[in-house]
This record gives C-alpha cells, structure tokens and sequence, in this order.
C-alpha cells in the first residue's frame, strides 16, 4: 500500500494535497498497490477530503484526530504518522515536498530514525527483493537534478516536488468516494508547543503564489515607474505582478513581490515575463508556470528561449499595446 500524506488547511484540501495523489496515482501503478490517503488534524473527515481523494484514484481514506491536533503543528503531525505506519505498515509515505510537507516527513524520519528523500521529480520502486528505491529529485533550489536511490529495509518516506506534477482527477469519470477509517494515536500534550494558535491575513484576494495570471518585470523596466502598465495588465487579467530579483535590489519592488529561488515560487495558467532575462535563480521560481509569454529585445535572453511564446520588442510598447488590446475586445458589442 502507498500512503499519501494530505496537506489540509482547518479540512480544507490545497494544490498541494492533489499533487501529491496525481504523483502517487503513478507511483501506486508502478508498485502495484492501492494508494491511500491519510488525513491529519481535527475536523479533516469531511466530504470535501473524502470526494477529492476519490477524485484523484484513492481506495481507502484514514483520518487522525486528536485534541492536540488542533490545528497544523509539525511535532504533532510527525509523531501521528509514526504511530499511524506502525498501525498501517505501508511500503511507502509520500506527501508533497511543500514547507509543510517536506517538515512533516523530516519529524517522522527523525523519530523513526529512518532516511527520507525530499522533491523527487520521479520515483522508481524496488525491482525485486533488494528494497533499493530509485529516484530523480530536485536539489539547489531546482536549478539541479540529482538521480539517487534509497535502500529501504521497511517503509520509504519520499515527497515529490512542489509544481514537479499538474494536479489531474482520474479520467474520464470521478472515481467512487474511499472508504472512511479512523485511526486513533496517542499524543503527549507537550507536543502541542508547535502548533499553530493564531492567523494574521496579511493579503486578502489573489496572491501572488496563487495567481492564475503572473506579470513579471525585470530590470528592463527600468524604474518603478514603469510598472504602471504591468500592474494594469495584471488587473484587467485578474492576476498578480511579480519581479526579478534585480528589481527588488534597485529598490522598484519590495521583496514580497520577487519570484525566484529566494523569493516566491509561482505556478500560474500563464507568466508574462517582461524584461526578465532569465537568470536560473528566477527560473527555479517560475519554472512551475503552465505557459510562458515573454517579452525581451533580446532573442536569445534564457527567458526567451525557455518560453512557449516570446514577443522580440521593447516592452514599453508592447505591454501597452496588450492592454489597449484587451480593453478593446471587452468593449466591443
């Protein structure tokens, strides 16, 4: 059996709960096992879980409650696991190698004393009796693709990459909703010292990580000035702006608005990269992107090359003209 770990927020299934099935449907075929699903925290055993998991090819749904799992915490989530593979003794853990994700996996190795291979792209199983995993993942951020292999006595703890797998229900029709089973663990009260007690909404609407629509700027924009016709672009796509990291150093931008390896990891429908040359440092964080439009002078920019669609002209009169484009089309009759 593959146990896929579900990323929740208070029962409420993210992108990140679906890559993790979309990634463990295949990784359950490769094995020839079922996959199941294992959700953590109060308030998870709801029909919104139970449809999406079904959804996604899931025979049989197992939910951990708990006083002290009131809401995420990673010691708490951790130690539930443990307990839940020792009850379950799955061939394989697999959740998504978000932030969440990934510290979660590395609580339960921890206390398993077990290895754990974080953001593989692509997982092979054993071929025969030697337990050896094979597996490529994604090192320095993404800008590196390691082949490895794990030798796994018992379970192997994995998780795919963030934005490695578009998220996709079973085709052509939804699967039946998996059978519900409760778990139960016993957790120390000390353990509810990580968990999460309070929220701040520092952003209400579209953000920037979540934002079908993407406009990014880099340095040649030119000034912050000139992303007045970015930012109209952006909103009349209903989407977001983005920029380079050489934005942000000259001060156009703040930081919260960088996409890149230390900055914010996108993975829009669409990112139209504007006077971004492309540096591998931006890539690894819109890399995620579905399709990209770029617009250079340059030809041969990395952003233009890597690129479904590239506009060669200056931007000042490009994104302008796409705007007076767009605003046309939706007043005409």
């Amino acid at each position: 059996m593959l146990l896929v770990v579900l990323e929740h927020d208070r029962g409420a299934l993210g992108e990140p709960a679906r890559e993790a099935l979309t990634f463990g449907r295949t990784l359950a075929a490769k094995m020839g096992v079922e996959m199941h699903a294992l959700a953590i925290g109060a308030g998870v055993a709801t029909e919104q879980v139970a449809a999406v998991s079904g959804d996604h090819g899931t025979a049989r749904l197992y939910t951990v409650d708990h006083d002290v799992l009131s809401d995420f915490g990673p010691e708490a989530w951790g130690q539930s696991l443990v307990q839940v593979i020792g009850e379950l003794g799955p061939g394989a853990v697999l959740a998504c190698g978000s932030e969440r994700g990934n510290e979660v996996m590395a609580q339960a190795a921890a206390r398993l004393d077990w290895p754990f291979v974080a953001n593989c792209t692509d997982i092979t199983p054993p071929d025969g009796g030697d337990g050896q995993w094979s597996m490529t993942r994604i090192q320095w951020g993404g800008s590196l693709l390691e082949d490895a292999t794990l030798a796994a006595a018992g379970t192997a703890l994995l998780t795919c990459g963030l934005h490695s797998v578009a998220s996709a229900p079973v085709e052509p029709a939804p699967a039946a909703a998996p059978a519900v089973q409760a778990v139960p663990v016993d957790l120390d009260a000390h353990l509810a010292r990580t968990v999460v007690k309070d929220r701040v909404v520092l952003e209400a609407g579209v953000t920037l990580p979540t934002a079908p629509v993407v406009v990014g700027g880099g340095r040649g924009v030119g000034s912050a000035e000139g992303f007045a016709p970015l930012e109209e672009l952006a909103e009349l796509l209903g989407g977001r702006v983005g920029c380079s990291r050489a934005v942000t150093n000259n001060g156009w931008r703040p930081h919260s608005d960088q996409v890149g390896q230390t900055g914010t990891r996108i993975a829009p429908e669409i990112y139209i990269a504007s006077g971004i040359s492309g540096a591998i440092q931006h890539w690894v964080g819109a890399m995620g992107s579905k399709h990209i439009l770029a617009v250079n002078i340059d030809p041969e920019a990395n952003m233009v090359v890597k690129a479904n669609w590239a506009v060669i002209g200056d931007l000042h009169q490009v994104i302008p003209a796409m705007n007076a484009e767009i605003r046309r089309r939706r007043d005409r009759p």
